[in-house]
C-alpha cells in the first residue's frame, strides 16, 4: 500500500522559509508525476506545483501565484520529493498536500488527475 507522508510545515514569519517534504513508502506503478496542493480555510485545494520525470528528463511547473518563490524537487533515491518556499507571504498559509499520478505525459493541475494523496501539513505565515 502507497503512503505519502508530507513534514516540514510550521509557522514563520512573512519573508521567511521553510521547506516541505513529501516522503513516499511502496511504489506507484506508473508514477512519473508528483504535486503540491494547498488548501487555505473556507477554500477549494489549488494546484501549487508539479514535477514530472521521464528517462532521465524532469520538468516542473507552478501556479502563478508561487512562481519564483517555491521550487519542487525530488530526490529518486529518497524516494522523495520537496517544495522550498521562499519569500512566504502571509497568503500562503494553508494546509499543504502532496500527490502522485501516474502514466501523464504533461503535468496536471486538477486534483482530480492524482490519485494518491498524503495527509497534509500545516503552513502559517504571520505578518
Amino acid at each position: 500500500q502507497v503512503q505519502l507522508v508530507e513534514s516540514g510545515g510550521g509557522q514563520v514569519q512573512a519573508g521567511g522559509s521553510l521547506r516541505l517534504s513529501c516522503a513516499a513508502s511502496g511504489r506507484i506503478v506508473g508514477n512519473n508525476v508528483m504535486g503540491w496542493f494547498r488548501q487555505a480555510p473556507g477554500k477549494e485545494r489549488n494546484f501549487v506545483a508539479g514535477i514530472r520525470w521521464n528517462a532521465g528528463s524532469t520538468s516542473t511547473y507552478y501556479a502563478d501565484s508561487v512562481k519564483g518563490r517555491f521550487a519542487i524537487s525530488r530526490d529518486n533515491a529518497k524516494n522523495t520529493v520537496y517544495l522550498q518556499m521562499n519569500s512566504l507571504k502571509p497568503e500562503d498559509t494553508a494546509i499543504y498536500y502532496c500527490a502522485g499520478a501516474a502514466n501523464y505525459y504533461y503535468i496536471p493541475t486538477p486534483e482530480s488527475a492524482y490519485a494518491y494523496w498524503g495527509q497534509g501539513t500545516q503552513v502559517t505565515v504571520s505578518s
